[in-house]
């Protein structure tokens, strides 16, 4: 009895895996897009800044040769501490295209990057903005335009990709990347199905209209954390939001991210699910739910009838490499999934060291 109890409980959860990678098929193998290539549009890029005063020239220096024909570039100095002022009016004198928003601690905002930001949208000249932060690496001349491109009369938010920074011979690092793999998967294939729930505001475009239209940060200004994932909570609806996955429009992180730090932003990753909406709280805690618990009994079974959990088990990685290959492929990612089964196996494990460690300490807001 127990056995046919855990047996069934099994193939639901086998089944549930199997439709959400099935669903995740939708965004995967979708044809290219449409493009609006003759997209003219002004856009105000706003650049987030804090202590980057070693790599402010170089940045700058990049992102002003991007081919488009009028954009801005707005600045956003955060209370800095280094000498990234000044470098910015000496870079300021060079190019015409700069705004600087330098913006000094307050009581009530003291180091907000929230408020930092709130004050980079009201400088900015134009109607449509492109946001991203100087730690990460803009990998095209064409990043602008490819953007730009998905505006329309419909579209006002436009979710970007983030890729993360390759290490060689580096397990942990693969792992890391295999994980922001996933989720990427989850957040276009979402908002393809016009439930859109996370973004990152290291490339993330939409309307000052839209921006306004709910105040901004303000339901969130004091949570230090989700400028971007909380706002499109706010704003997005499946009308108004699209994604861009062509290559050109990627931008990529500076810095490789430690173990270390990697665990650390996934605990207080837990306070931002907490405030999606309930319907994507419930959604990707059932995948997750629904993974661990295939695996538990994956294991069990086997050890007790192999020849029953063998096809289920088969079917399953199959399906896992058909689909996280293709999306490897399209994110430039392949070597990521080499490891295939060891990885997702480690990810379940670590989500439970994840879940035990919050509740032992619960993460603080970041600062």
């Amino acid at each position: 009895m127990v056995f046919t109890i855990l047996f069934y409980t099994f193939v639901v959860a086998t089944a549930i895996q199997v439709v959400y990678y099935l669903f995740f098929c939708s965004f995967v193998f979708e044809k290219k897009k449409e493009k609006n290539e003759d997209v003219n549009i002004p856009i105000s890029v706003i650049v987030y800044i804090k202590n980057n005063a070693d790599i402010l020239t170089e940045y700058i220096q990049h992102l002003v040769k991007q081919k488009y024909h009028n954009f801005e570039i707005v600045l956003v100095n955060n209370a800095s501490i280094d000498n990234t002022i000044d470098i910015l009016e000496e870079l300021q004198k060079q190019y015409t295209n700069l705004k600087i928003v330098d913006v000094k601690n307050t009581e009530a905002f003291w180091g907000n990057k929230k408020y930092a930001l709130t004050l980079g949208v009201k400088a900015a000249t134009h109607e449509h903005l492109l946001f991203t932060e100087i730690d990460s690496k803009i990998l095209n001349e064409n990043w602008i335009s490819e953007m730009a491109c998905n505006f329309s009369q419909e579209k006002s938010i436009i979710i970007g990709y983030q890729k993360l920074k390759r290490k060689k011979n580096s397990l942990n690092n693969v792992f890391i990347r295999f994980h922001h793999l996933l989720n990427s998967i989850q957040i276009f294939t979402y908002t393809k199905f016009g439930s859109p729930y996370r973004a990152t505001n290291h490339n993330l475009a939409y309307t000052k209209s839209e921006f306004f239209k709910v105040n901004g940060y303000i339901n969130h200004v004091n949570l230090f954390i989700g400028e971007a994932d909380l706002f499109i909570k706010d704003a997005a609806t499946k009308i108004n939001t699209t994604y861009s996955t062509d290559i050109n429009s990627f931008v990529s992180s500076r810095k490789k991210t430690t173990f270390k730090e990697w665990f650390s932003l996934q605990k207080k990753e837990t306070i931002l699910i907490s405030l999606y909406k309930k319907k994507h709280q419930f959604l990707l805690r059932l995948f997750k739910v629904s993974k661990l618990v295939f695996y538990i009994l994956a294991i069990y079974i086997a050890v007790i009838n192999w020849a029953i959990a063998l096809p289920f088990i088969i079917g399953y990685f199959t399906l896992l490499y058909t689909v996280l290959g293709k999306a490897a492929s399209k994110f430039q990612e392949k070597n990521v999934i080499i490891l295939l089964p060891f990885l997702d196996i480690c990810l379940v494990l670590l989500q439970i060291s994840i879940f035990i460690s919050n509740q032992i300490s619960k993460p603080k807001h970041w600062k």
